[in-house]
């Protein structure tokens, strides 16, 4: 089974880091590949910055594409999922991100769900996504100060700031459920765990669970609106412009 790895963001180095953090996850048997945004942000922080990410994780997911095949299953590792719909209607395989396979698996675990990152922009950002599946009445969002890009380059200075925030969700929320997410708080959530009275989740840990599991059931979730004609497009990357385009053979035509 192969699993396309797509960051957002345009650092590089944290996709290799999450690479080796998702195959550690997956286990034998499960190629992880990482794809990495050609432009936009180093790392996202902002309503400008995720729409442009969007943009961006549709180029990089037509060029792995174009220059390796069709995985098996594809996530997207950033926590607010840029592109998330957009990339299920032109991919024929199972698409999840980050932020939607936490909060599906901490429902699971507890009736109210904790989503924790860096940096206040994302406290809205993130409400509205889980709004949007259906569990805004039970998802409280917090951010610690710190970005997640900072956080990325000193990790084990970040674990003090979260830990306590993680505490104040459980005694001042009733968060029965904790996810560390962003991609610079991937594999994190480990440290942090001892010292929260609740399970304490890491968004990529979940992501690629949740992936794997939709690609052992065949499971492909249906585009929220179908997709409409192909039509021209220009000013754009010349692979995404061929899937927009209806340029591609799916996984079910070449076999």
């Amino acid at each position: 089974m192969r699993l396309l790895l797509i960051n957002g963001n345009t650092d590089a180095t944290l996709t290799m880091r999450m690479v080796q953090l998702a195959r550690a996850t997956a286990g034998e048997g499960v190629q992880v590949d990482g794809a990495t945004a050609r432009f936009g942000a180093q790392y996202i922080a902002s309503r400008a910055a995720a729409a442009i990410a969007a943009h961006a994780v549709l180029d990089a997911y037509a060029e792995a594409f174009a220059a390796r095949g069709e995985p098996d299953v594809v996530l997207i590792a950033c926590f607010g999922d840029p592109g998330l719909s957009a990339l299920r209607e032109i991919a024929s395989v199972p698409v999840t991100g980050l932020a939607e396979a936490s909060i599906l698996l901490a429902s699971a675990l507890g009736e109210r769900i904790a989503l924790l990152t860096g940096g206040a922009a994302w406290v809205p950002m993130l409400a509205e996504f889980a709004a949007g599946m259906g569990f805004g009445q039970r998802v409280l969002v917090r951010a610690v100060a710190a970005t997640g890009e900072a956080m990325a380059r000193d990790p084990d200075g970040a674990v003090a700031a979260l830990a306590a925030e993680a505490r104040a969700a459980v005694a001042e929320d009733g968060a029965e459920a904790v996810v560390v997410g962003g991609a610079g708080l991937a594999g994190l959530a480990d440290s942090l765990a001892s010292t929260v009275p609740v399970p304490v989740l890491d968004s990529l840990a979940c992501g690629v669970r949740f992936a794997l599991a939709l690609a052992a059931r065949g499971a492909r979730p249906r585009p929220a609106h179908p997709a409409g004609e192909p039509s021209a497009v220009s000013g754009i990357g010349g692979a995404l412009a061929a899937l927009l385009c209806g340029g591609r053979q799916t996984r079910a035509e070449r076999s």
